[in-house]
């Protein structure tokens, strides 16, 4: 079975979608649909922005959405899914690859999500932290013992857990976790502690968005973060991404429960290759690839 996944936060570029802006009409068609949805000219940013501008929360997620579904469209017949998956915000991507959600639903999605982490961040200093080289239920016991806020967040892959949480429980767990013979326990540049309870503020303002927003039935299974595991039924699918902001993202589950359901190969679409890098960790001659446009 063909599974396609999609990447989350981290994978921005300067220049990206610039190719397929030029090569496809279709793909010029939805970045001028996103400039009006979104009311600034986010296309221009993508192509031509510094790393810095890229960061901007208002733009980095919208684009990495909009790289990772133009570029979904634009691989032609090619493009035929018989599970999805997206890694925290390729979640959305994976929805409208799935047919669950439309683009313009999507998009809108994505932007409050956006705006609504960027105020639960500005509410409270927290960070996040990768832990390399421990079993996940060292992590998990070590943040249980320490005051204040300290979750796993991201378990992106065997011996790579990420924490998040308020900035000096994060640091003691660093320390913790350093002395608990982790390889590296390091510091995030990120903006907040995305994927723990200091997100609360923004799953309430996203649920109600959520909630009026219409999704339909997806044509395939999408496995999501919260449960690592494929779901079919629509109520569910909205419920899981509500709560996917205070979760953890079960990135490790997912790919090894894929696996487990017959997936045959796996093809990241979207910017980067991180991903791939992860499901190799799982299983190094399992076949990835990135998805490559079809140029008329």
């Amino acid at each position: 079975m063909r599974a396609y996944v999609f990447p989350g936060q981290g994978s921005q570029f300067s220049g990206m979608g610039k190719d397929m802006f030029d090569a496809s009409s279709e793909a010029r068609d939805l970045f001028a649909q996103a400039n009006d949805i979104l009311g600034f000219d986010i296309s221009e940013t993508m192509f031509e922005g510094t790393d810095d501008e890229l960061k901007e929360t208002k733009v980095t997620q919208p684009a990495i959405f909009l790289h990772s579904v133009i570029l979904s469209r634009v691989l032609g017949e090619s493009f035929r899914p018989e599970m999805v998956a997206g890694h925290s915000l390729g979640e959305f991507s994976a929805l409208v690859a799935a047919k669950s959600l439309n683009f313009e639903d999507g998009l809108k999605l994505v932007s409050q999500r956006a705006l609504a982490m960027q105020k639960a961040c500005e509410a409270q200093p927290s960070t996040m932290a990768a832990i390399l080289g421990l079993d996940d239920a060292v992590v998990e016991e070590a943040c249980a013992k320490i005051d204040g806020i300290v979750v796993a967040a991201n378990y992106n892959c065997p011996g790579q857990l990420v924490i998040s949480g308020s900035v000096p429980a994060v640091e003691k767990a660093c320390a913790v976790l350093t002395e608990a013979g982790a390889r590296r326990a390091l510091l995030l540049p990120v903006g907040g502690a995305f994927h723990s309870p200091l997100m609360e503020p923004a799953r309430a303002e996203l649920e109600q968005a959520i909630r009026e927003t219409t999704f339909a039935e997806p044509m395939c299974p999408v496995y999501q973060n919260v449960v690592a595991k494929g779901v079919n039924d629509s109520a569910t699918i909205q419920k899981n991404l509500v709560a996917q902001l205070t979760a953890p993202v079960r990135w490790t589950q997912t790919m090894q429960q894929m696996i487990a359901d017959g997936a045959s190969e796996v093809i990241e679409v979207g910017p980067g290759k991180v991903l791939q890098g992860l499901f190799k960790k799982v299983d190094r001659q399992f076949p990835v690839s990135s998805g490559s446009m079809e140029v008329e």
